[in-house]
């Protein structure tokens, strides 16, 4: 049994990407631990069949839109937000986008950077920078943003590197909250059998469960780590805890 984990019980937690693959994962498990949630997808009608499934938990839900794409569409979910009173806890920067694979990469199009960095790089920045601070003030928060672990596939250039991009961004703005209870993390589902990773992926969506969530339970005011899903892959989620910090 882990020595400290945190209680999520009655806590707001931001789950971007939330109607579909891991996000929902993560949605259904919180809710399941008694957090409230903000479901966040492209438009509200993708939310309404997890909305239900966390609502019928006895926990509280918004549903929330944003097209990741477009930084004003992110600043109108963020004052939505902001303007239904909920104080925001925990934030999963779950949602992303795989544009295209490319097998002829040398020819790969601009328009695969400029969106790839648009939704998963800038738009999960945008979130940090709104929340983070209130995290601070109040001497509480946690962050896990999604990551990828492709390597060497140039074919996916424009995804790849968006995600090293903000593993980087992810790395740096932890080191001002390291040794905090604002805590600021990086977790990797591994290869899911979702509508990015595709039908002939070798995990199940379940297996990122307890691992995808771990970052939100952690409780020993370390930040700007990584932690690999799949290594926690039938644990109890303190089980889980236990080893991620014991990892670093």
């Amino acid at each position: 049994m882990a020595e400290i984990m945190v209680d999520v019980k009655g806590k707001w937690v931001l789950v971007t990407g939330a109607s579909r693959g891991v996000g929902r994962q993560i949605a259904l498990f919180m809710a399941s631990r008694g957090a409230n949630l903000i479901l966040h997808s492209r438009s509200l009608e993708h939310t309404k069949e997890v909305f239900k499934e966390v609502s019928e938990t006895g926990v509280q839900a918004l549903q929330v839109e944003a097209e990741l794409s477009d930084p004003g569409s992110v600043e109108n979910m963020l004052k939505t937000i902001d303007d239904s009173g909920v104080q925001v806890d925990i934030v999963f920067n779950d949602a992303a986008v795989q544009i295209a694979y490319r097998t002829e990469y040398f020819k790969t199009p601009v328009e695969d950077f400029t969106q790839s960095f648009m939704i998963n790089t800038i738009a999960p920045a945008m979130i940090c920078y709104h929340f983070l601070p209130k995290m601070i003030e109040r001497g509480f928060g946690r962050i896990i943003n999604t990551t990828s672990g492709i390597r060497n596939e140039p074919e996916q250039a424009g995804y790849s590197s968006s995600k090293a991009a903000l593993d980087k961004f992810t790395t740096d703005l932890s080191s001002v909250i390291e040794g905090t209870d604002v805590m600021m993390n990086i977790t990797d589902p591994g290869w899911c059998r979702t509508d990015l990773g595709g039908p002939h992926a070798p995990n199940s969506v379940e297996s990122c469960v307890p691992g995808i969530v771990v970052g939100a339970f952690v409780d020993d005011k370390k930040s700007g780590r990584l932690f690999h899903a799949q290594s926690f892959t039938g644990l109890s989620l303190e089980e889980a805890v236990k080893k991620a910090e014991n990892m670093y």
